[in-house]
């Protein structure tokens, strides 16, 4: 049986993870999150550190869904808060740094949480220990880094913007959201609970 192991897992390291962080320059684990990737059929898992640099917990680099795909994130265990935000729309296509909707969603174990098509969204950890999720995002192996980086996300708009429209930092030893001054033009929003969040999957 051929081994193909090397091919589902990667790791988000602390250096590429500078780009879209709060603060660049604070220094920060070796790793921030782990992905070992399956597919639709046998799901992605996903494994954050606990933790925070520069204030900021740690999250998942973030993107933008690319083209008629939507996934379902089940937060199998800890807590944390996702971060879902669609751009505004121009007569050339999105606009990276006007957001028309956003959502900030307290997540915890046995929640699950919609990510729709045409929308970004990011996790954070804001627990004392692991933060573990299981997705249904779709992975083509035959692509060239098609764990780490997969066809249907587009990270570049976050790498350009530093992150998304907030940051999740420690205060107080709670999580609050700071305004990404990049953006031009972002909503007031507060934290909300999974059950009150309003984007559903249809049917």
């Amino acid at each position: 049986m051929i081994d193909h192991s090397a091919r589902h897992y990667a790791a988000r390291t602390h250096e590429k993870m500078r780009e879209v962080l709060m603060d660049p320059a604070a220094p920060g684990p070796a790793v921030h999150y782990h992905m070992t990737r399956g597919g639709s059929a046998q799901r992605n898992v996903t494994c954050w550190e606990p933790g925070t640099v520069g204030g900021e917990y740690i999250k998942t680099y973030g993107h933008y869904h690319v083209g008629d795909l939507d996934e379902t994130y089940w937060i199998l265990l800890g807590e944390g808060v996702a971060i879902i935000q669609k751009r505004a729309e121009g007569p050339d296509g999105p606009i990276d740094d006007e957001i028309d909707g956003i959502y900030a969603v307290h997540v915890k174990a046995g929640d699950a949480i919609y990510m729709p098509c045409g929308w970004g969204h990011l996790v954070v950890n804001t627990s004392a220990t692991y933060l573990v999720t299981a997705d249904d995002s779709p992975v083509d192996f035959g692509e060239k880094d098609a764990v780490s980086l997969p066809g249907h996300a587009d990270y570049e708009p976050v790498r350009k913007m530093g992150g998304f429209a907030y940051f999740v930092a420690e205060r107080d030893g709670r999580p609050a959201l700071v305004r990404n001054p990049r953006y031009r033009k972002v909503p007031e929003i507060g934290i909300i609970e999974a059950r009150d969040y309003p984007l559903k999957r249809p049917g």
